[in-house]
């Protein structure tokens, strides 16, 4: 069950990062979001049931569905309700603050789940920086982070996990923090463009909107006229 949590975490970073973008629109991605937190949440208390209520070994893997599905949840309500992101900003920060706590705690079993576990830990402090403490500027770098990062982080290691072959080799954590690293400073690059943003997009589509006013044919249909007199 972590690994499918895992894969659907791929989908929705993915299309949150794309609505941080102004690629799609806002309501579409938080239905989406709604979604896959009810699913994960769902999941994760299966996940609790099957493990006994206690087995210490299987609660860190259900507290991160948890975690997740909490947040999906809360970001689509947050866009539905127009609760204003405070709130979500915050809980972002704990969550991000407890995502550190889990890598520390897991590395030396699974040096690979804790690098995730710290790059997801980056990102929800990026929400918590951008939402809690109104660092706007910072969105088109998280929707770049979150576009580029998903499929590392997430649907990748989700179909490792599935097909049987999850890694604990630290050379392959190793590499996994460093092509994070790499694509974060990719992140940086693209969100320090101008057009970025769904500000932009929404000039962008008005611009489209007017140049294919402008291009439509003009009617030469002479009107008769009526004679006076």
């Amino acid at each position: 069950m972590p690994y499918l949590c895992l894969l659907l975490s791929g989908a929705a970073l993915l299309i949150n990062g794309l609505a941080v973008l102004g690629r799609i629109p806002l309501r579409d991605s938080a239905v989406f979001s709604l979604l896959i937190g009810t699913i994960q949440l769902v999941l994760g208390a299966v996940y609790v049931a099957a493990a006994g209520g206690g087995d210490p070994l299987l609660l860190p893997g259900a507290s991160g569905m948890i975690l997740f599905g909490l947040t999906y949840l809360y970001v689509g309500l947050d866009v539905l309700l127009q609760l204003g992101s405070k709130g979500l900003g915050w809980f972002s920060g704990l969550v991000g603050v407890f995502g550190i706590l889990l890598a520390t705690r897991g590395f030396p079993d699974d040096p690979l789940l804790s690098v995730l576990w710290l790059s997801w830990a980056f990102l929800w402090i990026l929400f918590f920086v951008r939402l809690a403490l109104g660092c706007e500027g910072l969105a088109p770098f998280v929707g770049w982070a979150l576009v580029l990062t998903s499929q590392v982080t997430a649907t990748i290691p989700a179909f490792m996990g599935l097909v049987g072959h999850w890694p604990y080799d630290r050379g392959i954590a190793g590499g996994t923090a460093a092509a994070v690293g790499v694509l974060l400073v990719v992140a940086g690059v693209l969100g320090r463009r101008k057009d970025q943003g769904p500000a932009a997009w929404v000039r962008r589509e008005a611009a489209g909107r007017r140049s294919r006013n402008s291009r439509e044919p003009v009617s030469h249909t002479i009107e008769p006229t009526r004679p006076t007199g």
